[in-house]
């Protein structure tokens, strides 16, 4: 008789129950203290951050959407402008554009799922003023091809790297090529604190300054107004479980890549799949996997067999890039990203699976397509 694992897709309890003594002793020192808001732990983990990334600058604040209108409005992007980005993405990657009065606009995803520079030079216009890639699942763009694109037509590149903390592009991180870069710590992020939580990068001094006018009231550091700001601040309680689970972050890395590989040496002969890159398919990329978007035949039946033996999978975004939400005024055609959507699909990749538990699911896809 077969034994059925039950195999969530993340296991969110485990975040805190897998190092609750460790956890609860942060909490109870940071409350001990009174140390809520902007005080030493974040700056600390930021410190740590910069560290990790080779970023100039760090700045912690209250969620990744807020790093994106944060970042874009302190580069000027704002009423009239264009942002060209895939529309393989979350929504807040177009809203944060749309949050400072400019204008989305939508492009293909290429071979590997990422922003395809190939679709990029015949969507620029007198109104484009940068280029926004995604790098999404984990793994970074080619960077190259995009700063080209953007050098020969004058253009800004901005990151949105909230999935791709510690991903590399020829051994640069992810987060640190644009004018700026941002982060989300949202829990089911690779470096997910229990909430909401962001970062933004940038290597330049006088946008570290506005941003940092920008998340904390417009207030300098002697405590005046001197700008229109808003209230996004990375709160400490966050600030300091984040810098505890950033000391193990490198071992996480390297067990995702391993569930990947695992993934790859068990399904690699299936014809009815297509998986994302290989830990090791390209030297130019380090990927981190924060999600392992396979694509599949028969994918709705598959799903259903597989939940059937206890896994757990998902789409990601509910099955719908952000060109399809008609109600918000998008009427593009991106032949490629539909057909992606309609096959793609993540079965479970967090540091909580077992190689037993990788071998359960690559046996039950195994068996749904009788191989």
């Amino acid at each position: 008789m077969t034994v059925i694992r039950q195999i969530p897709f993340f296991p969110y309890s485990e975040l805190f129950t897998a190092q609750e003594e460790e956890i609860l002793a942060i909490m109870t020192d940071v409350c001990r203290r009174g140390a809520f808001i902007m005080q030493k732990d974040l700056r600390d983990f930021e410190q740590n951050v910069r560290n990790f990334t080779g970023a100039k600058h760090v700045l912690g604040v209250a969620n990744g959407t807020d790093a994106l209108i944060i970042g874009l409005k302190a580069c000027g992007v704002g009423p009239g402008d264009e942002v060209i980005m895939p529309s393989h993405t979350y929504i807040a990657t177009a809203a944060s554009v749309h949050m400072v009065g400019a204008t989305p606009v939508l492009a293909e995803c290429g071979p590997d799922n990422m922003l395809d520079p190939g679709d990029i030079e015949h969507r620029i216009t007198p109104r484009t003023k940068g280029i926004m890639p995604v790098q999404v699942n984990g793994r970074t763009c080619d960077m190259d091809a995009i700063q080209a694109i953007a050098e020969r037509h004058g253009l800004e590149v901005y990151e949105d790297a909230a999935q791709a903390l510690g991903s590399k592009f020829k051994g640069r991180c992810a987060g640190t090529f644009g004018r700026f870069g941002t982060i989300s710590f949202y829990p089911a992020k690779m470096l997910g604190c229990f909430g909401d939580g962001g970062a933004i990068f940038t290597n330049e001094d006088d946008l570290a300054r506005e941003m940092g006018l920008l998340r904390d009231h417009g207030r300098n550091e002697h405590g005046r107004v001197v700008a229109w700001g808003l209230n996004s601040r990375l709160d400490n309680v966050q600030a300091a479980v984040l810098d505890f689970k950033l000391k193990s972050y490198p071992q996480d890395i390297e067990r995702r890549r391993k569930i990947a590989a695992l993934y790859h040496a068990g399904l690699g002969d299936l014809d009815q799949v297509q998986l994302p890159p290989a830990p090791d398919a390209d030297p130019r990329h380090f990927d981190v996997y924060q999600n392992f978007e396979m694509q599949a035949d028969r994918r709705d039946e598959l799903r259903a067999y597989l939940l059937e033996r206890g896994i757990r999978t998902i789409i990601q975004w509910a099955g719908t890039p952000v060109h399809q939400f008609s109600e918000l005024g998008f009427d593009v055609d991106l032949p490629r990203t539909e057909r992606f959507f309609e096959r793609c699909m993540m079965p479970p990749m967090n540091t909580a699976l077992s190689d037993d538990d990788v071998a359960y699911i690559v046996e039950s896809i195994h068996l749904f397509y009788g191989a």
